[in-house]
């Protein structure tokens, strides 16, 4: 397994037209992802549609590690993937799902996706990474990107209810954001397909927990088109395209992988719109641009790359 997997790395790297392709590919059914995670509300609760999603896909990835022979973290690394788990899986799509419940699917990809500016932000204070003139201005566009999102909502009488969403939703891209920063100081020593299936896993039992708390007895309907949902969310969107995507981390430098993934809140707004018939407004197009342009400045000018 390991064999074909160096070998599959080593055709990867002479052919970028192929990783590219995989790329788009990935971002494309990530965005997608968001109108199916927006329409699978109507069949059953936030928190229950998040378990049956990670718990298929945490499952998935464990056994899709385990066959490639990663086996078992070391347990030196258990505590710290329990508390990634939390931060990167439970936190971030509890909020997300339940801020979904208010909020259109595209504008929400478009919030969460603004983690790499939090990222940023934390890495100064706990990363000592340099604070350089660039960053700061594409930090500074990013946050003006960020409030005409959220205040032209308010300024066209937006209900609390939306606000409220957009501001869980907001969080979770923090959390999203912390949950980098710890990866970075406390798990650099396993894979990144190692540490994203085991704190999936974790994360996902305490969404259950949650699950079990708070949508006890509540009606789920399981039918062709939620299992669909569940399956496609889960299988391919979280444990498939994290597989893949994780080779492709290990061919192709972080800044162009940091900024790729743009292209899921772009993806998202477009089919959203065109699936779901949400409406595009000319806040939530002029912010999500300004939040692109933001996180494209601060990222670029980076002369060493790291993960983020």
């Amino acid at each position: 397994m390991l064999k074909e997997s160096h070998s599959l790395i080593a055709k990867l790297q002479k052919n970028k037209i192929l990783i590219w392709f995989l790329i788009l590919t990935i971002t494309i059914l990530w965005g997608y992802a968001w109108v199916l995670m927006k329409e699978a509300l109507a069949y059953m609760g936030p928190f229950t549609f998040s378990s049956f999603r990670f718990g298929v896909g945490s499952i998935t990835l464990v056994l899709i590690v385990l066959l490639s022979k990663k086996g078992l973290p070391p347990k030196r690394y258990w505590r710290q993937l329990v508390i990634l788990g939390i931060l990167q899986t439970s936190i971030v799509f509890l909020l997300v799902m339940y801020g979904l419940r208010f909020v259109d699917a595209g504008k929400s990809s478009v919030l969460l996706y603004s983690m790499p500016m939090w990222s940023s932000i934390l890495a100064v204070k706990f990363l000592d990474e340099k604070f350089t003139p660039a960053k700061f201005l594409g930090l500074f566009i990013g946050m003006i990107g960020l409030l005409t999102v959220l205040g032209w909502d308010i300024w066209v009488g937006q209900s609390f209810d939306v606000i409220f969403g957009e501001i869980l939703i907001i969080i979770a891209a923090i959390s999203w954001g912390v949950s980098n920063i710890f990866y970075r100081v406390n798990l650099n020593g396993l894979s990144q397909l190692q540490v994203n299936a085991y704190q999936m896993l974790f994360g996902t039992i305490g969404i259950i927990a949650v699950t079990l708390f708070a949508e006890w007895g509540q009606p789920v309907q399981l039918n062709m088109h939620s299992i669909y949902y569940i399956l496609f969310t889960g299988v391919l969107a979280s444990a498939l395209c994290f597989t893949v995507w994780f080779l492709i981390l290990s061919i192709i430098d972080m800044v162009s992988a940091t900024l790729s993934t743009l292209l899921v809140p772009i993806f998202g707004l477009v089919l959203s719109s065109f699936i779901l018939g949400e409406t595009m407004s000319a806040g939530v197009v002029a912010g999500s641009g300004l939040i692109i342009i933001g996180i494209v400045v601060s990222q670029i000018s980076k002369k060493h790359p790291r993960r983020i």
